[in-house]
């Protein structure tokens, strides 16, 4: 079990670094060029890398925050990527079953996040994990909502999907930072350590997005700041 458990950590670094790596690259190109989509996939594919090792891990060695955040962590880049496939989505029918699968799994992680949280913050409130669990839990059900919201009544305009895609995309990344800012930098407080990236990278994630949003207020259109494809 504990080979085990070592080949799938050197899988869950090798991806999580190679992750932490080419996701900047993909937010500085230009928005769906070839380079941003070439390495906007492989920061999915890791993505998809870590939470499938850090599940297994999770297993192995009995660590439920860790199974619960890598749930957490998956499901904004998932939902920031499928963005991606809903550019045109008009109603409640145009959305895809692995759409709801990823919804309602988040859902319930969240949930679990958010009760794990709760039940360590009762048991001895010098817990951090569990103020992290919750403040996750919460930030989590908050998106998830969001885009149920937006599956049940899609919005009209025709530059929405590249905001919700930057948000998700970027939210993951967040998530990424935070993981290695607990890994590596012990010399944090833990709850310091976790939650750094996310009082940071936020509010600057907002900034970016927003200045996307008055460029398209402004008259601009979805064609004149990204190379459109599908796919």
């Amino acid at each position: 079990m504990e080979n085990a458990f070592k080949l799938f950590l050197v899988v869950h670094i090798a991806c999580g670094f190679t992750a932490f790596i080419v996701a900047p690259i993909a937010m500085l190109v230009k928005k769906g060029g070839e380079n941003h989509r070439l390495f906007g996939k492989l920061f999915f594919w890791c993505m998809t890398g870590v939470v499938s090792s850090a599940f297994v891990m999770s297993v192995l060695h009995s660590n439920p925050f860790l199974f619960m955040v890598s749930g957490f962590s998956f499901y904004l880049v998932a939902s920031g990527y499928r963005w991606i496939y809903r550019k045109k989505a008009t109603s409640i029918k145009d959305i895809a079953l692995i759409d709801w699968i990823l919804i309602i799994g988040a859902t319930l992680f969240n949930l679990s996040l958010l009760g794990f949280g709760v039940y360590l913050v009762s048991s001895t409130s010098e817990n951090s994990f569990g103020y992290i669990s919750i403040l996750f839990g919460l930030l989590g059900l908050n998106f998830v909502q969001k885009n149920f919201k937006h599956y049940t009544n899609p919005p009209k305009e025709k530059y929405a999907w590249l905001l919700h895609h930057m948000g998700g995309m970027i939210g993951g990344y967040i998530a990424t930072v935070s993981a290695f800012s607990a890994v590596n930098f012990s010399f944090l407080p833990s709850i310091i350590q976790w939650l750094w990236p996310s009082i940071i990278g936020v509010p600057l994630m907002y900034v970016w997005i927003n200045a996307y949003k008055r460029k398209f207020n402004k008259g601009k259109q979805v064609a004149d700041l990204v190379e459109v494809k599908q796919g």
